[in-house]
C-alpha cells in the first residue's frame, strides 16, 4: 500500500482542540503521513484518528458534539502519494 502525505487545515477547530491537549494534533496546520489503499481512505483515516483521540481524552456529550463539528470543519489542503 502506498504512503500518503496529507496537509490539514485545523484553524477553525484549533481553539477548541487546544483544550484537549492532543500531541498529534497540536497546531492549526499539520502534515500527516500514513499508509492507505487510496487517497480517500487516507483522509477518512486521519479524521477518524482525530475523533478517536478526542473521545479517549473525554467521552462526554460535549466532545461527541465537537466530533460532529470536526467532520464539517476539518479541511484537507493537499494529498500527495509518496
Amino acid at each position: 500500500m502506498p504512503n500518503y502525505r496529507i496537509s490539514l487545515d485545523l484553524v477553525d477547530l484549533y481553539p477548541k482542540l487546544d483544550r484537549y491537549g492532543l500531541r498529534e494534533f497540536n497546531s492549526p496546520f499539520l502534515l500527516y503521513i500514513l499508509e492507505s489503499e487510496n487517497a480517500d481512505n487516507a483522509c477518512h483515516e486521519v479524521m477518524l484518528r482525530l475523533m478517536r483521540s478526542l473521545l479517549r481524552q473525554s467521552n462526554d456529550i460535549e466532545t461527541r458534539i465537537f466530533c460532529r463539528k470536526v467532520r464539517r470543519l476539518m479541511r484537507v489542503d493537499r494529498v500527495e502519494c509518496l
